[in-house]
């Protein structure tokens, strides 16, 4: 693996791991962070088949912004037929994620080794 790049802006940083585009938000994720944030998403999304991985672990502040992200993200991944995956550990985090139902049709892994041994090994959705 290369020298991790530099983040696109102060919330977010890509990059890609066997064949997944990692969107890693960054700090906190409110309504400025998304501002940001949502140029980048949807070009990643754009394409048909998008294999996505948002992953959520270097978030320190999450709102309902960064939920509109997350639906964001799989509206438009589901619309163009391709994968979405979530890595998540900051126990707040998955609290909002259970609390808004999220976790349910979003179900958060522990690591991105996890997701993506996983994808490999099975399709995902």
């Amino acid at each position: 693996m290369g020298q991790d790049p530099a983040p696109l802006t102060r919330h977010l940083r890509i990059h890609r791991e066997r064949g997944h585009t990692v969107l890693e938000f960054r700090g906190e994720i409110d309504i400025l962070a998304a501002v940001e944030i949502i140029p980048f998403l949807d070009s990643a999304t754009i394409r048909r088949g998008p294999r996505i991985v948002i992953d959520l672990r270097p978030v320190e502040f999450f709102d309902c912004s960064g939920l509109r992200l997350l639906y964001r993200a799989r509206r438009r991944v589901l619309a163009q037929g391709g994968t979405l995956h979530l890595v998540c550990t900051h126990p707040l985090t998955l609290r909002i994620l259970r609390l808004t139902g999220l976790a349910a049709v979003l179900p958060p892994a522990a690591s991105l080794e996890e997701v993506l041994g996983e994808s490999e090994s099975a399709g995902s959705w």
